[in-house]
């Protein structure tokens, strides 16, 4: 039977009898929902790839340059250690290789010293190796030693004690290497190939701000459309996000040490202010919303009025950070951004002069915060935030009359507070 045929026997199947494939829709809906999934699994890869491109190219052209150099300048027949020097420079934390580099040399000092003289009192061997191992390893920490330290002393306790015996002099070369290697990898990132940190920062950035606006907009939605599902779905992928927030924070301190010690990048140190000073109202902003799409599950939960502004006001937020990641990617002032923060302000003040309840007005109030975090990432003072804030809600109109005065018992007598 050809696959043709398959299809119209699968299709009579399904109408047998007259009845109707109720659960036609239901599957169509599963299949699409997949064919999405895939679809963004592909798009989130990809990411991964072109954030990673450059890291990957400073690697392979600090590994080739530390073998060069280590194998024709300074004439080691085997420049092993060079190369795995200067990609595990490279690997460390982004913001941290210059510290890398010294933790190498000094771990290579600590696996060396102990290595060495141990070997010469208890010659080598299965359990000479275990001691030597343990021994670098008690030093290290009690000198107050980082990890890297301790692994890397480790690590050269091993080779001294398994390859000291066929290679003489390991100990100095091994040293070279290091210093060689950790060297070239800050030559590569400071000289050679310097990343534009902001085009590191700005695709860093993008899934945290599209985590927080897409699930602000799928909040709205929710309650919209009275959506509890929604709305807790929206809710527990917003908390699952440590890995955008860690990446972010992560490309600022590489891009920070980039235009540090690079001179090509030099001129991007007032640009990158703007960046390193919004991680935090970030970070403040995703757990404000948090608290935001919460209270709107128990806003549907409870059956409270959800008054038509109040889901446009969370839209307005959704948008304020699509639009704050695109004008920063561009090097704009983020007015727009700005302007739509102060919207969703004065919708939420809309919604509350229409009415609601206690969980309706704890959604207000986060509105309210999640709004100055992001005036205060645009750029914003702090306390300057709050009065642009205090001005679009109406504050004042609402504490001594106007709408309100209509439905005094629909809502607390005072504004909700911003934090």
């Amino acid at each position: 039977m050809g696959r043709d045929e398959r299809l119209q026997f699968l299709r009579r199947g399904k109408l047998r009898d007259g009845r109707v494939d109720r659960d036609g829709q239901r599957i169509a809906s599963a299949m699409e929902e997949l064919r999405h999934r895939s679809k963004a699994t592909l798009h989130d890869r990809l990411h991964r790839v072109r954030t990673a491109f450059g890291l990957a190219v400073q690697a392979g052209l600090a590994a080739g340059l530390a073998y060069l150099i280590s194998h024709r300048l300074l004439k080691n027949p085997q420049p092993v250690f060079a190369p795995i020097s200067a990609v595990g420079t490279l690997a460390a934390s982004v913001g941290q290789r210059f510290r890398r580099t010294i933790e190498l040399i000094a771990g290579v000092a600590v696996g060396v010293l102990v290595g060495d003289a141990l070997i010469y009192v208890v010659g080598t061997g299965a359990w000479q190796l275990a001691l030597v191992v343990t021994s670098a390893i008690l030093l290290s920490i009690f000198a107050g030693a980082s990890v890297a330290i301790v692994i890397q002393a480790a690590a050269t306790a091993v080779l001294i004690v398994t390859l000291s015996p066929s290679t003489e002099n390991l100990e100095f070369p091994r040293f070279v290497d290091a210093l060689l290697g950790g060297g070239i990898a800050l030559l590569v990132t400071a000289i050679l190939l310097p990343l534009n940190p902001l085009r590191v920062i700005n695709r860093a950035a993008r899934p945290a701000l599209d985590l927080l606006s897409d699930q602000l907009d799928a909040g709205a939605d929710a309650l919209r459309s009275r959506d509890r599902d929604a709305a807790q779905r929206a809710l527990l992928r917003l908390r699952e996000n440590k890995e955008e927030l860690a990446a972010l924070s992560e490309a600022i301190e590489g891009a920070k040490e980039t235009s540090t010690l690079s001179p090509a990048r030099w001129h991007r140190r007032g640009e990158l202010t703007h960046y390193a000073e919004a991680a935090d109202p970030i970070d403040r902003a995703m757990r404000n919303s948090g608290t935001l799409i919460r209270r709107a599950v128990t806003m549907i939960e409870d059956e409270e009025p959800i008054p038509e502004p109040m889901p446009d006001a969370v839209g307005h937020l959704a948008e304020s950070v699509r639009l704050l990641r695109q004008e920063f990617a561009a090097g704009q002032e983020p007015e727009e951004a700005r302007e739509r923060s102060l919207r969703a302000v004065s919708e939420a003040g809309r919604a509350y002069a229409e009415g609601v309840g206690f969980s309706g007005s704890v959604v207000i109030a986060q509105v309210r915060t999640t709004a100055s975090d992001l005036l205060v990432a645009s750029g914003i003072e702090q306390e300057e935030a709050n009065r642009l804030v205090r001005q679009a809600f109406g504050e004042k109109e609402h504490r001594t009359g106007g709408p309100t005065d209509r439905n005094p018992a629909a809502h607390p007598p005072t504004a909700p507070p911003i934090g």
